[in-house]
């Protein structure tokens, strides 16, 4: 930011459109130096282009942000202590203001319909987890001792075990009573699964699918942590859905 412009500009021209764009512009330079998390000391125009890549509000507004880049210049570097070498339109400040509040308050999951999301107790057996999969067709299933989240059964992963059990000669009768409990495993979780917040935002969870390929769900809890209640679950057939609530804010 031009502290000459900040300081001596600002009581000239106290109504001016070109206070609030120069502090909505100075938002969002924060805002995208924070989202791009990299290293050394990035022009304006070059942070959009490489957030575009991974931000979808960002990729939005791509184009709008490279024209107040060059707008900004002109009023910082070009304006006098007295004279203003370029007015924003209203329009222009009105959508510079909108985008940097977007990026400092982006939308959040709790804007989502909450799910009721169908679980299992952890006592249940495997037979019961399948026959469960079978009537919901849901792919993962909560595990749950006492009313908390312990872990998430898979359907690929029970087949999978089936398939290891057949192979060490194993009765498949008796290993389907095994305990939904005893079937997890606890790296899974880790893994496969990304926990959430209500008051994290959209697009951490779109974030979540992209840095992790293998992840096979993002699980929405009221605080974000692995015992509280489930309010959503989120696969990557959701994707499409989280990107249109980011295109429509």
């Amino acid at each position: 930011m031009n502290l000459a412009f900040s300081e001596k500009m600002c009581y000239t021209f106290r109504m001016s459109n070109a206070i609030d764009f120069i502090s909505a512009y100075n938002t969002i330079d924060a805002r995208l130096r924070a989202i791009y998390r990299g290293k050394g000391n990035l022009q304006f125009s070059d942070l959009v282009r490489r957030c575009a890549e991974f931000n979808n509000t960002v990729r939005k507004y791509e184009d709008d942000l490279l024209l107040c880049a060059r707008l900004r210049n002109v009023i910082v570097h070009e304006s006098k202590r007295d004279y203003l070498i370029a007015e924003p339109c209203a329009d222009i400040t009105q959508l510079i203001c909108h985008v940097a509040d977007l990026l400092s308050r982006p939308p959040k999951l709790s804007v989502l319909k909450e799910k009721n999301v169908t679980g299992i107790d952890g006592d249940a057996t495997l037979a019961d987890a399948l026959m469960r999969v079978s009537a919901t067709n849901y792919s993962n299933l909560p595990v749950y001792r006492k009313g908390h989240m312990i872990g998430i059964l898979n359907n690929r992963r029970i087949v999978r075990a089936m398939g290891q059990a057949l192979e060490r000669g194993e009765d498949m009768d008796e290993f389907l009573q095994t305990r939904c409990e005893n079937a997890l495993h606890e790296e899974d979780l880790r893994r496969f699964y990304r926990i959430l917040g209500r008051n994290d935002t959209v697009q951490e969870a779109i974030d979540a699918f992209e840095d992790n390929r293998k992840l096979l769900a993002v699980v929405v809890t009221e605080d974000g942590t692995v015992g509280d209640k489930i309010v959503n679950l989120l696969t990557s057939a959701d994707l499409p859905m989280l990107i249109r609530i980011l295109e429509d804010s």
